[in-house]
């Protein structure tokens, strides 16, 4: 009894200083959040206190009749039979700036659906916009209670400035429940991106670029088609970390094209010599070999049937069909050489983006649109069957950055929420950055000479292929 005495004498006060570091360090932790996550940490003890009473009235609990070990080793022979005992699932509550994710246990006859049938009640008790309900691995699922509207929380982006460590990771940036949004982008051989001016495209499109800019591994050339020169435009900050780009004179516009297919070609005639094998992604990007992102903004300039008999409305017409016939070169042949085409139009139907280069890109986002058929250009026709994703719905300024696009593994469509980067940003990493910028034809020419590989250029009747340049 002494010995115990002693001991306990050095237990009580080493407890008592453990549970006051951790009451010093969640205190802490309160007053240095933001006030959202202030919201959503006392959101999330009421959530702890309350669950096992919701969970019952919620039908998420289930009663097990049969005894206990305990209550079985101290059962006498003639007494009555234990009360059932009701088995409520076990929880792990965190917080965030948005409202709060909680992790289950299933039980038997509680599993996946019936916590999804129970997520309108759960959203009302938690007091939460909205509640999702998805698998966590077997025997779990994760709640994810939003108390404020992400989508309707403008949210902005400041580029580190650093390498990222998959250049073929896209983060778009969160859905309706804040969680995380990324598209792989290897082995895709082209995106389109739709919407009405001003919801969002271009800052999208230059958080993209930003964010993959550090990397000497990608390149950028851009054709913008409601501009004559870069800084009329909105690449005019981004333009110092583009090797080419090209405003709305088709026939420069054509010129590029052609370029940038034969270096296509080239690269698809010494593939195997030089990677060792015949897809680029299978190594990855690299400086010698590096992704080639090819940006059509305004795609409907490049692309736009002219109707007339005069001899400049043809030849305006022959080098639209042209260039129509080269930029689906890039998509249909591009993606196993390392070139990925995104195309962006207000409206990506048949007459703005040919049905033969649209249909091939298998990512497509859409910003807000004004009519449904528009919005069944961009995401295809089951954007039918879902109503209340439909960007025909994001029209409100409260929507601006909000897209739509169909996620791998989840069923419908998802609304995103993307960042916005400012100008300021944007320019501070292209001048940072534009010592990274290279003319893919001129890394291909050196990895050639490198590796001692005969340049296909060299044994054409027209010379070596002419190097990308800037107009």
């Amino acid at each position: 009894m002494e010995a115990i005495t002693e001991y306990a004498s050095y237990v009580l006060p080493i407890a008592a200083a453990l549970v006051g570091v951790w009451l010093l360090v969640t205190v802490a932790r309160y007053v240095r959040a933001d006030g959202g996550t202030r919201v959503s940490t006392r959101q999330a003890v009421r959530v702890r206190w309350s669950w096992v009473r919701l969970a019952r009235m919620a039908g998420l609990t289930v009663t097990d009749k049969t005894p206990g070990l305990l209550a079985q080793l101290t059962a006498q022979k003639d007494s009555p039979a234990p009360a059932p005992r009701v088995l409520t699932p076990r929880i792990k509550v965190k917080p965030d700036r948005f409202g709060v994710i909680v992790r289950a246990r299933t039980l038997p006859q509680v599993g996946l659906e019936e916590y999804q049938k129970a997520a309108r009640f759960l959203a009302d008790a938690w007091r939460c916009t909205r509640v999702s309900v998805l698998p966590d691995g077997p025997g779990r699922v994760v709640i994810r209670g939003v108390r404020s509207d992400p989508l309707t929380t403008t949210t902005k982006h400041r580029p580190t400035g650093r390498p990222p460590e998959d250049v073929a990771r896209w983060e778009l940036g969160v859905d309706e429940y804040a969680a995380p949004v990324c598209v792989s982008l290897a082995n895709v051989p082209g995106v389109t991106v739709a919407g009405t001016p001003g919801a969002g495209k271009t800052s999208g499109i230059n958080k993209f670029v930003c964010d993959l800019a550090p990397s000497a591994a990608v390149q950028f050339v851009a054709f913008d088609g409601k501009v004559s020169r870069a800084e009329e435009g909105d690449y005019a900050d981004l333009v110092k970390r583009m090797f080419a780009f090209c405003g709305d004179d088709l026939d420069e516009a054509n010129t590029l094209f052609k370029r940038l297919v034969a270096l296509r070609r080239r690269r698809s005639s010494v593939i195997r010599d030089v990677l060792g094998v015949k897809n680029m992604w299978h190594v990855g990007p690299s400086p010698q070999w590096p992704l080639t992102v090819v940006l059509i903004d305004e795609a409907h300039t490049f692309f736009r049937e002219y109707k007339g008999g005069d001899a400049e409305t043809k030849r305006l017409a022959a080098l639209t069909a042209e260039n129509a016939r080269l930029v689906e070169d890039l998509v249909k042949k591009g993606r196993s050489v390392g070139i990925l085409t995104i195309l962006i139009s207000q409206k990506t139907t048949s007459d703005a983006i040919p049905t033969f280069i649209r249909d091939v890109c298998p990512v497509g986002l859409s910003f807000a649109q004004k009519t449904v058929e528009a919005a069944v250009a961009a995401l295809g026709d089951d954007i039918r069957n879902w109503p209340d994703a439909s960007p025909v719905t994001l029209q409100d300024p409260a929507y601006v950055g909000v897209a739509v696009m169909v996620m791998q593994g989840r069923p419908g469509f998802t609304r995103i929420r993307t960042p916005y980067v400012s100008d300021a940003d944007a320019a501070r990493v292209a001048e940072a950055t534009s010592h990274l910028t290279a003319d893919p034809a001129l890394c291909l020419d050196a990895l050639l000479d490198t590796t001692g590989h005969t340049n296909p250029g060299d044994d054409r009747p027209d010379g070596p292929a002419v190097p990308l340049s800037k107009p």
